[in-house]
């Protein structure tokens, strides 16, 4: 049975697809996630979850791109490493900041278009009664 991916692991993968170098398909990435995560994940399983099958298509499509690492001595190897990684974090997040803005606007409009102003949306969330026993 295939393993079910936790929150942290989500993360694992997103952070491994960042820093990937060299050619990425699923089955290298399932390889290379395998130890992290303790157990080899499907492509299937890899892919259902959203943030890794963006992250995924981000890099790839920066790979195509043609972005190639320069050699560096061993520390700033290090360096160039994790600026990469964070380019590629940046880049991936400002994509889904993109996507996020294009939802909200939709949502916007369709609220707009419904008759819901925008007092009944920015109205505060109703209080929880805990100590309730109904």
């Amino acid at each position: 049975m295939a393993k079910h991916l936790t929150n942290k692991d989500i993360e694992i993968l997103v952070n491994l697809i960042d820093a990937w170098e060299g050619k990425l398909g699923w089955d290298a990435l399932c390889g290379a996630v395998a130890p992290l995560i303790g157990g080899r994940p499907t492509r299937q399983t890899l892919s259902s979850h959203v943030q890794v099958k963006i992250a995924f298509g981000h890099k790839k499509e920066q790979l195509r791109n043609g972005f190639v690492a320069t050699k560096r001595p061993a520390s700033l190897s290090i360096a160039e490493q994790r600026i990469r990684r964070l380019e590629s974090e940046n880049d991936r997040l400002k994509a889904e900041n993109g996507r996020l803005l294009e939802r909200f606007l939709k949502w916007q409009y369709n609220a707009y278009s419904h008759g819901i102003s925008q007092d009944k949306l920015d109205a505060s969330l109703p209080s929880i009664d805990r100590d309730s026993s109904e």
